[in-house]
């Protein structure tokens, strides 16, 4: 069997053993087969392990444990089928549910199905019977999400300028209970606050997040399989939840969603259209409100409102909050440059030197810059903000910052500056001597001695050689030396001087 990342395997295992989801749904979250799905958990089970143990381990025995050499294989019990048709007569009748059917049928059959492929078996059965079906939802189980297509202008009371203020709306699935957010944008910072707000609004977080396809979400959604946006889908481990993007063209799949934007844009939005807003935050404060009387409204056909649903048949289902509020961040992938650092939006973090050369995960927020390799986190910095900063852990630096074993280090530098002159080995050496780390200015002296592939190595040397008379030593400095030629005027000062002084220049003098 083909591996898959470590990632998503854990995103598996956890959606099953933390969530509880089925592995259908685990299937659609993670774009696994379901198979594949089934086949991690079954050998995760092996491992006799507990998930919170197993989600510690290093990552490298995971793959130990999941794919030890000697492979035992067990013969596939046969299972017997449910009774369909028995399952359906029995269902519509009062107070009989699913758990207890399938009670009475594990007695029957101690060998037979989980509760999770029981329902499962029974939802293919009745899409056989009606495919168009009105469908059912499960307490605490999904929460839908969408924009409102209508907008709020906001005034800026100091330039007059208008913008339009994006409206999110969220929707459980069994309550209806709803949750609305004025954002500046749908960008992916907005919609990601926008829910977490929204999981502290209902004091819980659904097993499943029904977004539509906007890119905040949803990169792809097509026959290949879906594709989450990164800093998305990380919202999702961060609260133990899925993600199942609505399907593209069938609105069946986020029914309540968009019945719920079309109450609140009766309900709230309508009421504002003849109010002026100077700010986001202002309309916010306006909806809440009015979001509370819609939410208590009795709906006439159950003669209950949504709050009174939500607190008696839904609340309680819902998983708890973690302790630390999600903090959005975005995610990079890097290499350790040479000199044990990585460079993220034109800044460097160093990492263990260890890790040179290796491709790490970036995390980064708009306090913190977190750095794994393999799953585990190996340097945490503060985020930098000027540009060419650099944060340096000194336990992250090689003993007498040598590059052991490695093709680059200081005497291979000067060699290099040799072959292009003494104004270069000259420029190396000081760079070298008076660096705080050496080993921080070797990617810069490999730029600048780099330059030689473009200008030359006379061209290059002069360069270096007026650089160190006006102390310049960046690569932007001797760039700029290079292409304004700089240098020019420096050369032809040294070349008159020595023709002016030799004893067999005769002077202007001689011709007069």
């Amino acid at each position: 069997m083909r591996r898959i990342s470590m990632k998503k395997i854990k995103d598996i295992l956890k959606l099953r053993y933390i969530v509880e989801l089925s592995f259908p749904k685990i299937a659609i979250a993670t774009n696994t087969p379901k198979s594949t799905a089934s086949d991690y958990c079954k050998r995760f089970e092996i491992t006799k392990y507990t998930i919170e143990e197993f989600l510690e381990i290093d990552e490298d025995k995971i793959y130990q444990l999941l794919f030890p050499e000697r492979k035992e294989t067990s013969k596939k019990l046969l299972r017997p089928m449910p009774d369909m048709n028995y399952i359906a007569k029995e269902l519509s009748k009062r107070g009989v549910t699913f758990t207890l059917l399938w009670q009475e049928y594990k007695e029957q059959h101690p060998n037979g199905y989980g509760l999770s492929q029981f329902k499962e078996h029974y939802s293919r059965y009745k899409k056989k019977l009606n495919p168009t079906m009105r469908q059912t939802y499960i307490a605490g189980e999904k929460m839908f999400v969408d924009y409102s297509g209508l907008t709020v202008p906001v005034i800026d009371n100091i330039t007059g300028e208008i913008s339009k203020a994006q409206i999110f709306v969220s929707v459980l699935g069994v309550s209806g209970y709803t949750f609305v957010h004025a954002t500046s944008s749908q960008k992916q910072e907005d919609f990601i606050k926008s829910h977490v707000l929204a999981f502290e609004f209902y004091e819980g977080v659904p097993k499943i997040m029904v977004p539509d396809n906007l890119k905040s979400a949803v990169i792809s959604n097509n026959k290949k399989g879906i594709v989450i946006n990164e800093s998305y889908a990380e919202l999702a481990r961060h609260y133990n939840c899925a993600i199942e993007p609505a399907r593209p063209r069938k609105p069946q799949d986020k029914a309540k969603a968009e019945q719920g934007v079309q109450a609140i844009q009766r309900w709230i939005l309508a009421i504002f259209r003849n109010r002026t807003f100077f700010s986001v935050d202002e309309i916010n404060q306006a909806i809440n409100p009015l979001l509370d009387i819609y939410n208590d409204k009795i709906m006439k056909k159950l003669n209950k409102s949504r709050t009174q649903l939500f607190n008696e048949d839904e609340k309680q289902y819902l998983l708890d909050l973690p302790a630390n509020r999600y903090i959005y961040k975005e995610f990079k992938i890097a290499t350790v440059n040479i000199d044990y650092h990585i460079e993220l939006l034109k800044c460097f973090y160093s990492v263990p030197f260890k890790y040179l050369k290796e491709k790490v995960d970036v995390k980064y927020s708009t306090t913190l810059v977190e750095i794994y390799h393999k799953s585990k986190l190996i340097a945490t910095h503060p985020r930098l903000r000027r540009m060419n900063d650099t944060s340096t852990l000194k336990e992250h630096m090689p003993l007498n910052h040598q590059y052991q074993n490695e093709k680059i280090n200081p005497q291979r530098l000067l060699n290099w500056a040799v072959s292009i002159g003494s104004c270069a080995k000259e420029f190396v050496q000081n760079r070298l001597d008076t660096a705080t780390y050496p080993v921080k200015a070797y990617r810069s002296i490999i730029a600048i001695l780099s330059l030689s592939k473009i200008y030359g190595k006379l061209e290059l040397n002069l360069a270096l050689g007026y650089a160190l008379s006006i102390n310049a030593s960046s690569t932007k400095s001797v760039k700029s030396i290079l292409s304004k030629k700089l240098y020019m005027q420096s050369a032809n000062n040294v070349t008159n001087t020595v023709l002016n002084s030799h004893e067999n220049i005769r002077g202007s003098d001689y011709y007069k």
